[in-house]
């Protein structure tokens, strides 16, 4: 007899925390994974119990590839709202509004797409107390399931409160016929795990932060498999396409168990996001996992680095001022509003030096157990044929490491990249990592 399904039981609220020893559930209704949904696209929504007036949001791309046929489908027992938006939409406060505006008379919102479709629909519906649902047509990121949307307010990049949908639905034909890029943008949104749990888990022991072993406890019977398979993704191949989106959805209900997108999201996430924000906007479009891929490896090495080190803190000298003169007036408020939360006082620093003077030995080996080598995470890309580094993916070298030593300012959270900053060590990191 097999493993129980983690995420059927999950679904049913049958599925054991290893932390609470009690019964967890998602808010994720129904879910399905089949080699083909054609035909079965109606059936599945009508089951989530939604009203008759529903609108189905893809872009010009999405809506040929997946969101005519849904609409098709829906047409026989729904009053449907086509809502198509641009090529390349941008996933900002703008957007969102305008999917507001466009569903005020929507009972529901299907959401036909991938990173951006999915978080400004979650987005937008859960503003207005929505329900909402996703078809995907892409395997390019593990935000399906979550409860968080990845939203640019004011030119701040921040997770967003949203909700899960209520149905999650995937055709691993469509997922399979999607870009190259998107496949591999995929893997590399699932390449994270490790060093999202290595930061997450050294704020926890160094400052008592909350920590739970769930999420990566979901992973664990589909993460090895993946990446042992991950040349098979660019041949079409169904059952390791299976693997990908079990391992994406699985990341993304341990976020919404957790209610923050901190399990899947630390330094490698910062990095990426501070790209976001301040690369050249003539570059050449990137996927969000393929950005995080190549952040990933660089999280991977300075997390050894710094593991092999005796770091000593000292404090931070940083000032309001001195974010308002690197980011502007609006946007420098915001981030030293998130900064400070983790500000290294005097007195902080003490302590801090205090707990890595008695405690760093047990620290650097409880992490070291969780960590996968930065060379076993790029042996995993490159079968894939995904990219390794910063110039690959259209960053010059000068403003990548300018983004590995500012990125930490964006986001309240404190990861390796902080530890290495406040010991002196990620400025000369930045230039061999």
């Amino acid at each position: 007899m097999g493993k129980p399904d983690k995420i059927g039981q999950l679904l049913a609220g049958s599925y054991i925390d290893p932390d609470s020893k009690k019964p967890v559930r998602v808010e994720t209704k129904s879910l399905i994974i089949l080699p083909t949904l054609k035909g079965a696209e109606c059936q599945a929504v009508k089951d989530l119990g939604f009203g008759r007036r529903l609108a189905v949001v893809s872009d010009v791309t999405t809506h040929e590839v997946l969101g005519q046929r849904i609409e098709g489908s829906l047409a026989s027992l729904y009053d449907v709202t086509s809502i198509v938006l641009p090529k390349n939409p941008y996933p900002d406060g703008e957007t969102v509004e305008k999917i507001r505006l466009a569903t005020v008379k929507c009972d529901a919102v299907i959401a036909v797409g991938s990173g951006t479709i999915n978080d400004v629909c979650k987005y937008g519906s859960a503003q207005d107390k929505k329900p909402y649902a996703v078809f995907a047509t892409a395997p390019s990121m593990n935000g399906y399931t979550s409860v968080n949307a990845a939203i640019t307010m004011h030119g701040h990049k921040m997770s967003l409160a949203a909700q899960a949908p209520t149905g999650a639905f995937f055709d691993l034909g469509v997922l399979a016929a999607a870009p190259s890029r998107m496949i591999r943008s995929g893997l590399g949104d699932s390449l994270c795990r490790t060093t999202a749990q290595a930061d997450w888990l050294l704020s926890h022991l160094l400052f008592g932060h909350a920590y739970r072993h769930l999420p990566y406890e979901l992973l664990a019977d589909d993460e090895g498999p993946l990446f042992a398979q991950a040349a098979d993704l660019m041949k079409g191949d169904l059952k390791t396409m299976e693997l990908l989106v079990r391992t994406l959805v699985l990341s993304g209900f341990g976020t919404a168990i957790i209610g923050t997108s901190q399990p899947a999201s630390q330094g490698e996430h910062l990095i990426s996001h501070y790209i976001d924000m301040f690369c050249d906007k003539k570059r050449p479009t990137v996927f969000h996992g393929e950005q995080v891929g190549v952040t990933t490896l660089s999280m991977a090495r300075l997390q050894h680095a710094v593991l092999g080190s005796t770091p000593l803190i000292t404090a931070d000298t940083a000032t309001h001022t001195d974010f308002k003169d690197r980011y502007g007036e609006e946007l420098g408020a915001s981030c030293w509003a998130e900064f400070n939360t983790k500000f290294i006082s005097e007195e902080k620093a003490t302590q801090l030096n205090d707990v890595l003077r008695t405690q760093w030995d047990s620290i650097r080996e409880k992490i070291s157990k969780i960590l996968l080598p930065a060379n076993h995470l790029a042996d995993v890309l490159t079968a894939s044929g995904a990219d390794l580094t910063p110039e690959q993916i259209a960053l010059p070298r000068s403003f990548y490491e300018s983004a590995l030593l500012h990125c930490r300012d964006i986001r309240g959270r404190y990861t390796f990249l902080d530890l290495a900053a406040s010991s002196g060590q990620l400025a000369a990191l930045t230039r061999t990592i």
